[in-house]
């Protein structure tokens, strides 16, 4: 081969390469104009600049804060533009989505806190019809099925959840009197007032659904002298729970099982549910809550704790059911009050958290990244960025969105609470002048 033809045969190999950038630029900014024209009418409060993979720089918006983002890769700007609900959670997981100005956190505070009318873009609509067609289908939860998703999040490792809750693990909304509240604080605040919601008096049986690591059941039963029987559906927490209750000296008092609810015979005068109710699924809520009015005594009071939403029904956020909890599912209050009318039981109070979990949440993703060296060690960094983006999202949610929680009271009978809801704070004050 002579010098010429090696010659021509480096300017066709530069040629083609030259090429290929310039195909690739052209799906770059292909890609890039939806997502931009999105963000220029959505990021008004709040400055947003965004680097593409090309490294042309994009403004949005105007004023504090100031967050950086950089999309690295085509592919993923690509499908951040056609189905941000799933791809932008999984971007930052594989490292494409890189915030190089303030962190995840800042990142979706700012982007969601200005979203607005803008979720409602044609492409978005679409995305959502398809989810709310295929809710039925995802959120098929038979007892096997539900015992898996449980393992998917809950059986991971017990020291991962050490490494955020606080010290009696309590993986729900906590009761914040004020931002300033500890966590630790907030948590017993919102153990006491789902007891004062319960009436509890001494010697009552009471059925916990779905008792996580035991806690709340423990503190039933240490601080208001009644028997907790706990069901849930993860090994690892009904091995811990036992193992605690074992070491606090209540084994008389506190049993747990691995059992489904919809397996329960028993008969209690009280049945509280924290934290499980999203895990139930809208095909199963008829016989959810006819398993409580079953359970429960015809005096009986129940008290359902439940992440739900104040906006209208919808379909599970897919990277949330993908990634973190599958088989999960937010209910609107119009979804859950016909089938408890259904059940014969009566709803006697109904209060919606609404900021308690975004602080709830800002205290986990705060003491998770302090130890995220040691979550690392125990999972990878993908994982780390997984959860990072999971608290992150969530607390951007509840601050921005219309996630809530409910606390619905029920009862057999009208006559068995009194006639103002006076009693709740009063238990409640009672009780924390006697601890003190």
């Amino acid at each position: 081969m002579n010098d010429n033809t090696k010659l021509i045969e480096r300017a066709a190999t530069q040629i083609d390469a030259a090429s290929e950038l310039s195909a690739r630029a052209g799906r770059g900014r292909f890609w890039a104009r939806p997502l931009c024209r999105f963000l220029a009418r959505s990021i008004k409060t709040g400055t947003l600049t965004l680097i593409l993979p090309d490294g042309t720089r994009h403004r949005f918006g105007e004023g504090e804060p100031h967050v950086t983002a950089a999309i690295t890769q085509i592919r993923s700007l690509r499908r951040i533009a056609i189905n941000p609900d799933l791809a932008l959670g999984e971007a930052y997981m594989d490292d494409t989505l890189r915030i190089d100005q303030g962190d995840i956190h800042d990142f979706l505070d700012l982007v969601l806190g200005n979203l607005g009318d803008a979720t409602q873009s044609p492409l978005r609509k679409a995305w959502r019809l398809l989810h709310r067609l295929t809710r039925p289908l995802v959120l098929f939860n038979p007892a096997k099925r539900s015992q898996r998703n449980v393992a998917h999040h809950y059986d991971l490792s017990d020291e991962l959840y050490d490494l955020f809750l606080d010290s009696d693990r309590q993986y729900s909304c906590a009761y914040f009197s004020s931002p300033a509240d500890t966590l630790e604080a907030a948590q017993e605040r919102k153990k006491r007032h789902i007891a004062a919601k319960l009436l509890l008096t001494p010697g009552q049986q009471v059925l916990d659904i779905g008792s996580g690591w035991g806690g709340l059941g423990r503190s039933l039963a240490r601080d208001w002298n009644v028997s907790v029987t706990g069901l849930t559906l993860s090994e690892d927490q009904l091995a811990y729970a036992r193992t605690q209750t074992h070491t606090a000296g209540l084994c008389d008092k506190v049993r747990f099982h691995l059992r489904d609810y919809r397996h329960e015979t028993g008969r209690y005068d009280r049945v509280v549910s924290v934290g499980m109710f999203e895990h139930v699924g809208p095909g199963h809520y008829g016989t959810f809550f006819q398993t409580v009015a079953d359970r429960l005594s015809p005096d009986g009071i129940a008290l359902i704790h439940t992440i739900g939403s104040s906006g209208r029904p919808g379909a599970p956020n897919p990277w949330i059911k993908k990634y973190i909890f599958p088989g999960g599912y937010v209910p609107s209050l119009s979804e859950i009050l016909p089938v408890i009318e259904r059940s014969g039981l009566t709803v006697t109070d109904v209060e919606v958290l609404r900021l308690h979990y975004a602080a709830t949440l800002r205290e986990w993703r705060h003491r998770f990244a302090a130890n995220r060296a040691r979550v690392a060690a125990l999972f990878d960094d993908r994982f780390c960025r997984m959860w990072e983006f999971y608290l992150a999202a969530c607390e951007a949610g509840f601050r921005h969105k219309n996630l809530v929680v409910f606390q619905i009271q029920l009862a057999k009978r009208k006559d068995v609470m009194p006639l103002t809801r006076d009693y709740i704070s009063a238990i409640g004050s009672v009780r924390d002048r006697q601890r003190r």
